[in-house]
C-alpha cells in the first residue's frame, strides 16, 4: 500500500496484531477505567474487548468470524462477571478450514455447518443463537439465562425463545446447560440483576413474578411499570442498582414509590448488598411482604 518499514515502525502506531497497524490513542482518561464498582469494571472490560476486537478485526480471514462471548458481547450481551484484567477474544472458523492462529486469540474450528454470519457495525459475528450455544462451553446457567432473556428481548429485535430451541435442536445441547436454561429464559426481563433476582425469589420457593406490570391511578393515568410485581398480592419488587443518584431523579422515584403505596402494593425496594454475598436478605424481604398481603408457600 506504499507505507515505508520506518513509517510501520514510528512510535505513534501500536501493532494490535500480526499484520495490522494502527494510531495510537493519545491520552486515555482515568475514567473510563474506572473499575471501583461491579458494573464500573465489565464497562471497562467491555471497552477493552472492543479495542482488541477491532485491532484483530482486519486480519480474519474471509472465513473467520468473531463467536463465542466475543461475538455476543458486540451484540451488547451481559457478560458474566469477573476479576481478570481482560477478556479473552474469540475468533472461529468451520471445518475444512484451519484453527485459526495469533497471539492474543484464542481460536476455535467448529464443526462443518452452513454459515450464518451476522455484522455489528462491519464486524462479521457468529449467529446469535450459534453464540449463545457456544458460551454454553463456558459459562454457568444462571449466565446463559441472563443472556438469553436479553436475546429474546423484543426491544433487542435479535431472536426469539423458539430461535434458540431450534438451535438446541440442530446442534445439540452443551453440558445439559441449555435446555435448563430454556425453561427458565422469560420474554421481557430487561437487565440482568432483574433476571437474577427473578431466579433467586423463584428458587428459593416463592411464586414467580410477573414482568412490566403496568400501574395507573384511579383516573386512569400512568404511574409505574413494575419490572417484576405479584399482582394477586400487589407486591412489587424492584432492583435498584444505582450506587450514587442524582438528586434530582432520587426526588422523581421516592415520589414514584409514593404512588406506588397509594395504590395498596408493597413496593420492596432490593439494593445491590441485599443480593451479595448473602442473597438470603432479597428473599426475606420479598418473602416478608408477600407473607404479609396473604401468601402461604404451596400458593401460586
Amino acid at each position: 500500500m506504499g507505507v515505508g518499514r520506518s513509517r510501520l515502525r514510528a512510535k505513534d502506531l501500536s501493532a494490535p496484531t500480526r499484520g495490522v497497524r494502527r494510531l495510537r490513542e493519545v491520552g486515555s482518561s482515568t475514567q473510563d477505567d474506572d473499575d471501583s464498582t461491579p458494573s464500573g469494571r465489565m464497562r471497562m472490560l467491555q471497552r477493552r474487548l472492543r479495542a482488541e476486537v477491532d485491532g484483530f478485526a482486519p486480519a480474519l480471514t474471509p472465513h473467520q468470524f468473531f463467536s463465542h462471548e466475543t461475538g455476543l458481547a458486540l451484540l451488547g450481551v451481559p457478560l458474566p462477571y469477573t476479576r481478570d484484567a481482560y477478556r479473552e477474544v474469540h475468533v472461529s472458523t468451520r471445518r475444512p478450514h484451519p484453527l485459526p492462529r495469533r497471539r492474543g486469540v484464542t481460536g476455535h474450528r467448529l464443526q462443518s455447518r452452513e454459515p450464518a454470519y451476522w455484522h455489528r457495525e462491519s464486524l462479521r459475528i457468529e449467529h446469535p443463537a450459534r453464540l449463545w450455544r457456544q458460551a454454553a462451553a463456558h459459562w454457568e446457567l444462571d449466565d446463559l439465562i441472563v443472556a438469553g432473556d436479553f436475546l429474546v428481548h423484543p426491544r433487542n429485535r435479535l431472536l426469539t425463545v423458539n430461535d434458540l430451541r431450534q438451535e438446541v435442536a440442530e446442534a445439540g445441547d452443551v453440558r445439559g446447560l441449555l435446555s435448563a436454561a430454556l425453561e427458565e429464559i422469560r420474554v421481557g426481563a430487561e437487565s440482568p440483576e432483574e433476571t437474577r433476582l427473578r431466579l433467586l425469589l423463584t428458587r428459593a420457593g416463592l411464586p414467580e413474578p410477573e414482568l412490566n406490570v403496568e400501574l395507573f391511578d384511579r383516573r386512569g393515568g400512568f404511574i409505574a411499570r413494575l419490572d417484576l410485581a405479584y399482582p394477586e398480592y400487589r407486591v412489587a419488587p424492584e432492583y435498584d442498582g444505582r450506587g450514587h443518584a442524582d438528586e434530582g431523579q432520587f426526588a422523581k422515584d421516592a415520589d414514584r414509590w409514593d404512588a406506588i403505596r397509594e395504590r395498596g402494593w408493597q413496593h420492596v425496594r432490593i439494593l445491590s448488598h441485599h443480593m451479595r454475598p448473602n442473597p438470603q436478605l432479597a428473599v426475606d424481604k420479598v418473602a416478608v411482604a408477600l407473607f404479609a398481603a396473604g401468601w402461604r408457600p404451596g400458593r401460586g
